[in-house]
């Protein structure tokens, strides 16, 4: 999820830089003749895009964090158990 809100995000970069970067009083996108409604569309769908991006980007670390987190805790909970069995003491009634 990272990598694609990585990308969401360079794609509207990429379509205002496209935007802001042409001079004359229309615009050229991809080839594209383009009016002033369609390059209004253009930078609305580039926004959102990146505000997308961002929010998969966060939500992808947020997880992988989590993840890692649980992880961690299963091991140690595990290595405790192990130790303890090694040391003969098992608490299950016998």
């Amino acid at each position: 999820m990272v990598v694609l809100g990585v990308l969401l995000i360079a794609g509207g970069v990429v379509a205002v830089a496209a935007a802001l970067l042409s001079t004359s009083g229309t615009a050229t996108f991809l080839g594209a003749d383009l009016g002033a409604s369609t390059i209004f569309f253009v930078g609305l769908g580039a926004g959102l895009a990146i505000v997308w991006g961002y929010s998969i980007t966060k939500l992808g670390a947020r997880r992988t964090w989590r993840l890692r987190r649980e992880n961690r805790q299963l091991r140690e909970v595990n290595e405790r158990n192990a130790q303890r069995d090694r040391a003969g003491d098992d608490p299950s009634p016998s």
